[in-house]
């Protein structure tokens, strides 16, 4: 979880295939229509985000057996909905600072829907999960190996705890 930018996606991706499990790419699951806002740098409502949510949980819950979504869960209301989907959630916060969201949302511009013009907005409403339960920070600009080899080691660790 984390902004726009921050390497949820690519994170996830390299998780999933390490742990053996299924990805849900949280972005696949916008609407047409917020897709479309998104696209014309206009920031989502809690209302436009009420049945992308919806979705991931039911995706979530189809997974009983485990799997990794990715997905910005900006708002602790957002991430409590997820966790009622999935008793025993866990998220990695990728910590970004708005520079290097921004400079990166800029390099993929080209090939993806959202628009360089709402990483402020991201972090206008990014609620941070430090101090929630099982929520693992990571720093987003180091290497994807390390990040990979973190989360694996954290995801170890509650196995046997």
């Amino acid at each position: 979880m984390g902004v726009a930018g921050c390497g949820k996606s690519s994170l996830a991706a390299l998780v999933a295939q390490t742990q053996g499990l299924s990805l849900i790419e949280g972005d696949d699951f916008h609407s047409a229509d917020s897709r479309a806002k998104m696209s014309q740098g206009i920031a989502l409502t809690d209302a436009d985000r009420e049945g992308w949510l919806s979705r991931l949980g039911e995706e979530l819950r189809q997974h009983a057996d485990g799997a990794v979504l990715s997905c910005s869960a900006l708002k602790r209301q957002y991430r409590e909905r997820l966790r009622a989907a999935a008793p025993g959630l866990r998220f990695v916060f990728l910590e970004i600072d708005r520079e290097q969201a921004q400079q990166r949302v800029t390099a993929r511009a080209p090939q993806h829907f959202f628009s360089t013009r709402l990483v402020d907005s991201q972090f206008a409403t990014l609620e941070s999960p430090l101090g929630e339960e099982r929520v693992l920070r990571l720093d987003a600009t180091a290497p994807l190996a390390r990040l990979q080899a973190e989360v694996d080691a954290w995801l170890k660790q509650g196995e046997t705890a």
